[in-house]
């Protein structure tokens, strides 16, 4: 797992200086990181996930290293917002329209790419609109993976002084309304994988999986999303192993998770 405050900006506070690693010069940039730990990756079959990358325009650069499977195509994008006035207010870049060009760009140049992200409801001075306007971007976005905060205050935040809290009974309302909609967005999508062959990492097995196990997918990031139910498999001599990765077939979906046979 790549994460941290904003992934995006990595290089930024060392103006991009130009490092050496394993004795070759290496540009402190997004595109080089991804590139450099994907081919890090690559020998042992090792997984690469990138989380809280902002949607700068650098970010469209890595997208083909996802459609070479260099790195998961997974993508968790904290857009907050889709409406431009409040976006402003949150000081947080790009607009819903824009962010709705570059999801449609990165889904056409990696089909398989799957999107997360977190947004906040309530935010100080949102009006009924602006709100709505969020839900209509979710649903036009098609958000694979979509989690959602009621607004509160943090210490030492501007935001702290902005006009027109909402009152909490307000903001819990908007927030349950979004995931609402994202829930039947996200189940949409995982309905269309069933009958679909996914490798899964195994996290559980016990009895070396020959009563079941849980594992996840390329799309399933630990803790946050959800995860791939495995069935006992078929053959007696099927065994799955913690760490270990396993061809399953889709043969169902439970909430958030996919329920799938190992083959």
């Amino acid at each position: 797992l790549v994460i941290s405050q904003d992934t995006s900006a990595y290089g930024v506070d060392v103006k991009y200086r130009t490092g050496f690693w394993d004795g070759k010069p290496v540009k402190t940039r997004l595109l080089e990181l991804v590139q450099s730990l994907g081919e890090m990756a690559q020998p042992y079959g090792a997984w690469v996930r990138l989380h809280y990358v902002y949607p700068y325009p650098s970010v469209d650069d890595i997208i083909p290293l996802m459609a070479q499977g260099l790195v998961l195509p997974y993508l968790d994008v904290p857009f907050q917002h889709s409406h431009p006035d409040v976006l402003r207010r949150m000081k947080r870049p790009a607009s819903g329209e824009r962010n709705l060009e570059r999801i449609q760009r990165w889904r056409e140049a990696c089909p398989d790419i799957v999107i997360r992200s977190t947004f906040i409801a309530g935010f100080p001075g949102e009006t009924e609109e602006e709100f709505e306007h969020l839900l209509d971007f979710l649903r036009e976005a098609q958000i694979d993976r979509a989690g959602c905060f009621a607004y509160s205050d943090v210490n030492g935040a501007a935001a702290n002084e902005l006009p027109g809290m909402l009152p909490l009974a307000q903001r819990e309302a908007r927030r349950a309304r979004f995931m609402a909609v994202a829930e039947e967005v996200s189940v949409a999508k995982l309905q269309r994988r069933v009958g679909a062959t996914m490798q899964v990492l195994v996290d559980h097995a016990p009895a070396l999986g020959r009563k079941g196990g849980v594992g996840r997918s390329y799309a399933d990031a630990p803790e946050i999303d959800g995860t791939v139910r495995l069935l006992p498999p078929e053959k007696i001599s099927k065994t799955m192993k913690v760490g270990e990765f396993t061809k399953a077939r889709i043969v169902g979906v439970q909430g958030h998770d996919l329920v799938a046979q190992p083959m």
